[in-house]
């Protein structure tokens, strides 16, 4: 299975966004509709993979460490 990056700049910018109103004491913030657009494609993606990762089988890792197996 592929798995393709997720841009997460959306997310970036409005936590960068909202990190200033905070400094400023702003009490609101405004997104232009691209920001606004870009933030819910964002979440589907998340969703998505979310829901991918629960439904896809769960992978067994075995890990050995030694090999007299006498822990001091």
């Amino acid at each position: 299975m592929s798995i393709e990056p997720i841009n997460t700049a959306p997310i970036q910018q409005f936590i960068k966004q909202v990190q200033g109103a905070e400094n400023s004491r702003q009490k609101d913030i405004r997104l232009d509709i691209t920001a606004a657009k870009n933030l819910a494609r964002l979440n589907g993606d998340l969703e998505k993979l979310v829901k991918e990762s629960k439904s896809s089988d769960d992978e067994i890792i075995q890990v050995q460490i030694g090999s007299s197996g006498n822990w001091q």
